[in-house]
């Protein structure tokens, strides 16, 4: 069931470093959310902040306040590791688990769960969710091989299907098509576009083709100065924000003057 998630006066720190300077934004249901701006300015710490990755990080912490539809994430009796059940994460490197087979990689996120399944249910989901990621047809005779022997594109679609398997309501992708060729890439994409009417899907990528190809709203962030936290600038429609942005910066970043 995707989600709405709403984020109020959130800022992010390293230590005594602040990151991100009091964001707030809605970020709609069943929509791709597109993030850009240039290297450094916090896009992918502000992803982080939504599932509670950021506070991983040594030093990491936040402040403020991100709603998914009614649940306050950061409230005193949330677990941080049922927030990252919630809300999925692609990240940039394909990271399949080395030592697992291609059904066992999709299969993880199930039985880390503790819910006990049929193999008949369990071979449900995981083809349900190879089909999903575009990547049965190919992997349905290798089911049982590692996950590492694959290409880097298959490698992304499969840690794709992984992160879907457990339903998530939000899937955030922090730049997943980077590593990959541009074949592979459009293979992502398709699957974004496709996905969209299951999930809330939040992408980070500096490709501005990609965000105008994929998102329905894009938001650009950027830096007031060096060793100043990242803002958000403004976020829109993204037909709006790459034809007629509010804000001169934001018409300078996607036009290449700068960034």
């Amino acid at each position: 069931m995707a989600k709405r998630i709403d984020v109020s006066s959130l800022s992010a720190y390293y230590g005594n470093h602040k990151a991100i300077d009091d964001i707030s934004m809605h970020i709609e249901p069943k929509s791709v959310t597109a993030f850009i701006g240039p290297s450094g300015c916090g896009k992918s710490t502000f992803l982080r902040t939504l599932n509670r990755m950021h506070e991983v990080t040594p030093g990491g912490r936040v402040e403020g306040k991100v709603m998914l539809d009614d649940e306050d994430l950061y409230g005193p009796d949330v677990d941080p590791v049922m927030v990252r059940r919630t809300v999925g994460m692609v990240f940039q490197r394909p990271n399949p688990f080395p030592t697992m087979s291609i059904y066992d990689n999709v299969a993880a996120g199930l039985r880390l769960n503790g819910v006990r399944y049929k193999k008949s249910e369990l071979d449900d989901i995981v083809e349900k969710n190879l089909r999903g990621a575009n990547l049965w047809n190919e992997v349905k005779d290798r089911l049982h091989r590692p996950g590492s022997g694959l290409s880097g594109g298959q490698q992304q679609r499969l840690c794709i299907a992984r992160a879907t398997a457990v339903e998530p309501d939000v899937l955030l992708m922090d730049e997943p098509c980077s590593a990959l060729d541009p074949i592979s890439t459009l293979a992502v994409e398709d699957l974004i576009e496709q996905m969209k009417s299951r999930f809330t899907i939040v992408i980070v990528t500096h490709n501005m083709g990609q965000a105008a190809r994929v998102s329905d709203r894009t938001a650009f962030f950027n830096l007031s100065g060096v060793g100043q936290p990242g803002k958000l600038i403004e976020i829109d429609e993204t037909e709006k924000i790459f034809s007629n942005p509010s804000v001169k910066a934001t018409e300078d970043y996607i036009s290449g003057r700068f960034g």
